[in-house]
């Protein structure tokens, strides 16, 4: 990998791996979810959709749209998986939960979408590293989320696995039925109409009074760097560096997530804390390995053999149709 890779590929394990904070921050200080949701998507659709409009191709925009009007059931779907939901419920889990529990948490997206992938007709058979990794990563969260499911707590960490569900399932959506719809301007699509449903519950919730600098600086990296930057910048990792080892930063935002949260707020790190994320981590690594054959003759979900079917799942990132085209990126 280049020089330039390297250093993109820093930039985006710290930026999808401080978010957890910077929600944390903002939600401690009284910020309601709604509001942070509405803050992260009308910020992301600000930048982005200007950067579609100015700096695509030549009638970009123009002959994106009818690809999003034609497909726009999937992608619907797709912004409530990747945008919608987990915006919220995110931000609402992390009014009681830590920050580093929430990273922890976010990180058995790629063992989730293995199981979810047997129960939507993936027909791959999973080998023996990617059942021991389906095995270890469920082991991790039991660990991890166990002992915060009676009392308070309970609902929280249920959202946060909600978010993680939402994660591994949306990709899913993209591969089957995305394949032919332009990756920024469907994500800038997906921000405005994440925008437009919180505006008014975010009307309804907004602070009386303004907000400290520090959660004021909070929410601002958050949503103009971590959400809008953060898709541009990944994008562009993905085209110096390749899809395949772009999403390895998928294993490195927990890390960042424990570190940051142990360091900046003083969140402990227990001994559980540590067994859940070698279980978690190194599950991921083994369930999202490529497993066993695929079998002979199977159809696609449209009926058409798959000339170059993609695996189960690929973690953080939607598989964007046949060849290993891939790139749609998501922000904690």
């Amino acid at each position: 990998m280049t020089r330039k890779g390297w250093l993109l590929f820093a930039a985006m394990s710290v930026i999808w791996g401080i978010p957890y904070l910077l929600i944390k921050v903002a939600v401690d200080a009284g910020i309601s979810a709604p509001v942070l949701a509405f803050a992260r998507s009308a910020a992301g659709a600000v930048v982005l959709v200007p950067l579609v409009w100015r700096h695509g191709p030549r009638g970009a925009p123009r002959s994106a749209l009818p690809a999003l009007r034609a497909h726009w059931r999937p992608v619907a779907l797709f912004a409530a998986g990747e945008m919608i939901g987990p915006y919220f419920l995110l931000s609402d889990a992390e009014r009681r939960l830590s920050s580093s529990l929430s990273g922890l948490l976010i990180a058995a997206v790629p063992i989730i979408g293995a199981a979810a992938g047997r129960f939507l007709g993936d027909r791959e058979r999973l080998g023996t590293a990617r059942w021991l990794g389906l095995a270890a990563g469920f082991a991790g969260v039991a660990v991890l989320g166990g002992p915060h499911l009676s009392g308070g707590t309970a609902w929280p960490v249920t959202e946060v696995l909600l978010v993680a569900l939402c994660y591994a399932i949306s990709p899913m959506v993209a591969a089957r039925h995305l394949h032919d719809v332009p990756e920024l301007p469907m994500t800038a699509a997906c921000l405005a109409a994440a925008a437009l449903c919180y505006a008014p519950l975010a009307a309804m919730t907004w602070p009386h009074h303004m907000p400290p600098a520090r959660v004021l600086a909070a929410m601002g990296v958050l949503a103009l760097v971590c959400t809008a930057a953060a898709f541009v910048l990944y994008l562009k990792l993905i085209a110096e560096a390749g899809a395949r080892r772009a999403v390895v930063i998928t294993y490195v935002n927990p890390a960042v997530a424990v570190v940051a949260g142990a360091a900046l707020l003083g969140e402990p790190l227990s001994v559980s804390v540590a067994v859940s994320f070698a279980l978690i981590l190194g599950g991921s690594l083994l369930a999202a390995s490529p497993g066993g054959e695929a079998p002979q003759n199977s159809a696609s979900p449209g009926g058409e053999a798959p000339q170059n079917p993609q695996p189960a799942v690929v973690p953080a990132v939607a598989s964007r149709g046949r060849g290993g085209r891939e790139g749609l990126p998501r922000a904690a």
